[in-house]
């Protein structure tokens, strides 16, 4: 059976797709993410997944490459007691709710888990993002806090639910 996804890295070249992607998902995005939408924050984008503790994914269509969504790890700390990471992620408008973002979540999982050796993964999520703990929750994420004013997002001090899945 032919995969319906493909994941793969963000590349230079992928900057004019990706800025018109972001641009048309805005409506989508508000008030839970800002996507790099010109071409600095994109160049800033690729400098951060380049460097070792961040590694960024674009979800594609495996049978035309069309760019549906973004997964990130970032911060990822491999000490000797500690191999975890935090999930950051966002479907393109028109690729929401088809149960795409799911599926390469799940790649994104196993990637994490098997060749990047994490132990534990971690998204925090603003609590009025149904759809967001939806995801995770079908990914076999669990609920383990609440953050009050944790990330700064749109201007301002929000509040998150932390999630987090485990390797084993």
């Amino acid at each position: 059976m032919k995969p319906r996804l493909t994941l793969r890295n963000p590349e230079p070249e992928d900057q004019a797709e990706f800025l018109e992607l972001a641009r048309a998902s805005r409506a989508l995005h508000s008030p839970w993410i800002t996507a790099p939408s010109t071409p600095e924050q994109y160049a800033a984008y690729m400098l951060r997944i380049r460097e070792p503790m961040n590694h960024g994914f674009l979800v594609c269509k495996a049978d035309t490459g069309t760019i549906v969504g973004v997964v990130n790890i970032s911060n990822i700390v491999l000490g000797a007691f500690f191999h975890s990471g935090y999930l950051s992620y966002y479907a393109f408008a028109g690729h929401e709710r088809q149960g795409l973002m799911r599926a390469g979540l799940i790649l994104v999982i196993r990637h994490a888990f098997k060749r990047l050796k994490l132990h534990r993964l971690e998204a925090n999520i603003q609590p009025t993002n149904a759809a967001s703990i939806a995801l995770v929750k079908s990914c076999g994420f669990n609920k383990e806090g609440y953050s009050p004013r944790y990330l700064k997002i749109g201007g301002r001090w929000r509040d998150h639910e932390r999630w987090a899945i485990l390797a084993s």
